[in-house]
Parts: structure tokens; sequence; C-alpha cells
């Protein structure tokens, strides 16, 4: 990373921190029941008292971060004793997993500072040690030994810009792991399936109370 994030003192204030804290209620994960993540039950409200124009992304497990964080917890060998970059971490389950495997030094990176609080509580709560990291890290040569995004291609904006770095990651020689649930962005070309999952997801946010979701490696 370009320099040593800063962590947040859990003794003193933090606003996004306490935001979370307020609407947000502990709960295990479907698909990965040993995590419990800080979740919302009204995302219409919440995300009205955010103010952001985008969802808040950190306040529920979207079905690729559970997929990938069950296939490390499956497979602990891909982050174990490696430094880790969990890209766009919203609630910080994909870090916490891997972090949970035994990895080095785990980056719980998010644009928005509330997933960073989200991220940081959820971690404290699993009781694992990740770092975060809030900002724009796209358009940087990622320096780390694997790279984990869960949920990137939600939309062509994201994916054009998301899909360049995790190539100069994969070129760079970092293990690169992709969640998805199908969206309709993901690549058609240059990943190799790992696994396939079945996620038990919200249905006011998904329409559906499930959703086929795979991991790939990209190549």
């Amino acid at each position: 990373m370009a320099h040593r994030p800063e962590q947040p003192d859990p003794g003193r204030p933090d606003p996004q921190r306490d935001f979370v804290h307020r609407h947000t209620t502990p709960q295990p994960v479907p698909l990965v029941p040993e995590v419990v993540l800080r979740t919302a039950t009204d995302i219409t409200a919440l995300w009205q008292a955010t103010g952001h124009a985008e969802p808040p992304f950190w306040a529920f497990p979207w079905a690729g971060g559970q997929a990938l964080a069950r296939h490390l917890l499956d497979h602990p060998g891909a982050t174990a004793g490696r430094r880790v970059l969990d890209l766009a971490t919203g609630s910080g389950l994909v870090a916490i997993a891997a972090a949970r495997t035994g990895a080095r030094h785990v980056t719980a990176n998010d644009v928005d500072p509330l997933a960073a609080a989200a991220a940081d509580l959820n971690a404290r709560a699993n009781d694992v040690t990740v770092r975060t990291h809030v900002a724009d890290l796209l358009d940087t040569d990622p320096d780390t030994d694997v790279v984990l995004a869960g949920d990137v291609f939600y939309d062509r904006d994201m994916t054009a810009r998301v899909l360049p770095f995790l190539r100069r990651a994969h070129a760079r020689g970092a293990l690169v792991l992709v969640g998805d649930p199908q969206r309709a962005h993901l690549p058609r070309t240059g990943l190799r399936l790992l696994a396939t999952h079945h996620v038990p997801v919200p249905r006011d946010l998904e329409g559906v109370d499930t959703r086929t979701t795979r991991v790939w490696r990209l190549t």
C-alpha cells in the first residue's frame, strides 16, 4: 500500500463508528455463520439516514462477499501467511475471513468512511486484526500477495475501473479472487471457475431469496 493506514482508537468518539453501531445489529452471516456482522434490518430507512446516493453497501453481507468468504474459510491456503487486500470491502466480511485463515496482513479498503467503520467494528467483534484504508486505489498499482473482490461488477462504470486494477494485480504476481452472483457486467473471459454456492440473500435487496454465486480466479 502507499502508506500505512491509521486505525481508529476504540476509546475515542467516532461519528462513523457510532452511526454504524446505532443502525445495525450483530447477526451471523447466512453462508458463513462462523462470522458475525453488524447488519441493518431496514435498508430504506438506513439509506435515507446516510444521505448518500448509493446504497449502504457496508450494512449487508452481499452474495459475492459471502461466497468468497466461504471459499477462503474452506480453502485457507489461499491467504494464510500472505498479504491480502480486500477491495471495496463494504462490511469487511471477506477481509475478516482472510484474517481468520491466518493471513499475515489484511487491508480492508473502501472509498466510504462508513464502510471502514463497519469493517473495523466487525473485525473487532470477530476477534481478528484488519487494517482499514479509506481511499480510491483503482488508479494505483497494487503491491500485495492476494487481491479479493466480492461483488464488484454491479455496473458498467465500476467494472471499467475495477477490471484494469485487478489485471494489474495479476500481472504483478498477485492471486486475484472474485466472488460474483452473476452480475451483468462480469467479464466473460480471463476467469477460471473455482466454486459455486447458493447464497441466501435479503429479498428486499435482491428480489429473490437465494442467488447462485460463483468464485473465480483471474487468469
